[in-house]
């Protein structure tokens, strides 16, 4: 019985991917064409009716706004404790 489901692994189980792809492409053979677009020949860009959408400003500095806070206090360590050996 070991042998029979790594065979029916094989030849059944993994078959069913293949098969859907199958089925997949056959639908799609069988879709009708896609008509052309007619393109204008303009020879010009072709502008959007309505404008895009700009990202927003960055906050405005100067005297007019109050100024941006001010960065924390640097601490610096002047004095290290002493070095304890790894084997203890």
């Amino acid at each position: 019985m070991h042998g029979f489901w790594g065979f029916f692994w094989l030849a059944v189980i993994l078959k069913i991917p293949i098969v859907a792809l199958l089925c997949l492409v056959w639908y799609a053979i069988r879709q009708p064409p896609v008509p052309e677009i007619e393109q204008d020949d303009s020879g010009g860009l072709r502008r959007d009716p309505h404008p895009r959408n700009r990202p927003p400003h960055p906050p405005r500095r100067g005297p007019h706004v109050e100024p941006p806070p001010a960065a924390p206090d640097r601490m610096r360590v002047t004095h290290r404790g002493p070095r304890v050996p790894k084997d203890r």
